[in-house]
């Protein structure tokens, strides 16, 4: 993640630290692409229905992994924890998680016993994926202090010598402010001295109140970032990796978000839905 000082301790790599973000690199133009036209779905299709991007022609969407959080317990054969360990400024702690019976993910940043608790979920070993139209619903926090993230991580991440091609980290927003920007990054070669990154910071109005999709289309030769399915940033950062990755949902105690000791908490971001979509075939075609 972006602005702290990394740390390659503990999770093997998978509890991050976070070092400067190299400047942002500028857009460039798109990887030639066949004809698009407007997005094909086909499958299920649950609600409210996504504003998923063109499509080749003869190419559709099709959902291929989802969770809606209905009910009051976390799916476990989607989603885990990782152990209760320190992170950053504060806790990850299973006991920050839970669904709240509505149809949402709920992760709390509050204090107890003088310390600052949030948590993550993951689909490590459940889900890891290549490619695709990833996309959350969320509704942001409002306290100082800590920040949401959406991204996608794996082990191979920390190989380095081949760019982001054999593993990155690609944050699709992390929301350090109590305004309406988000930051998009991509980091590659591990955490160390050869660590690499790029990052943007996109404008959406009205992000802090109600809930908003955060998304990204992760194709073999670019990354697309969407805010409320506009495009806000396109790039092949790294080369763009090639290997699967798995999704992340977390809370990060730190100052990047703030004084946290300024916080009227207990705060929470709520996830309505996670969604993956690949692009597949129309049938005929």
């Amino acid at each position: 993640m972006s602005r702290l000082l990394l740390s390659v301790t503990g999770l093997f790599g998978l509890v991050l630290g976070t070092v400067p973000a190299q400047a942002a690199e500028p857009a460039k133009a798109p990887a030639t692409q066949p004809a698009t036209r407007p997005a094909r779905v086909v499958g299920e299709r649950p609600k409210p229905a996504d504003d998923l991007p063109p499509t080749p022609v003869g190419k559709a969407w099709k959902l291929v992994w989802h969770d809606e959080f209905n009910g009051t317990e976390l799916d476990e054969t989607k989603w885990s924890t990782p152990p209760d360990a320190p992170r950053r400024d504060g806790w990850w702690m299973r006991k920050a998680i839970s669904l709240d019976g509505r149809g949402h993910l709920v992760i709390r940043t509050f204090e107890e016993d003088g310390k600052y608790i949030d948590g993550c979920v993951r689909t490590l070993g459940k889900f890891e994926h290549a490619f695709g139209y990833y996309v959350a619903r969320i509704r942001l926090h409002r306290q100082p202090g800590h920040w949401p993230a959406f991204w996608l991580m794996g082990k191979s991440v920390m190989r380095v010598g081949d760019e982001g091609r054999d593993g990155s980290e690609i944050d699709i927003m992390e929301k350090p402010w109590l305004d309406d920007r988000v930051n998009h990054a991509i980091h590659w070669d591990g955490y160390g001295k050869e660590h690499k990154s790029a990052s943007t910071k996109a404008t959406a109005p009205g992000l802090m109140e109600g809930f908003h999709t955060y998304a990204l289309w992760w194709s073999p030769d670019e990354y697309v970032f969407y805010i409320d399915g506009r495009e806000t940033w396109r790039t092949r950062a790294g080369g763009v990796c090639q290997a699967p990755l798995f999704i992340k949902l977390s809370d990060e105690i730190g100052k990047w978000g703030g004084d946290i000791r300024q916080a009227e908490l207990p705060d929470e971001f709520l996830v309505d839905y996670v969604r993956v979509y690949d692009l597949v075939d129309l049938p005929g075609q």
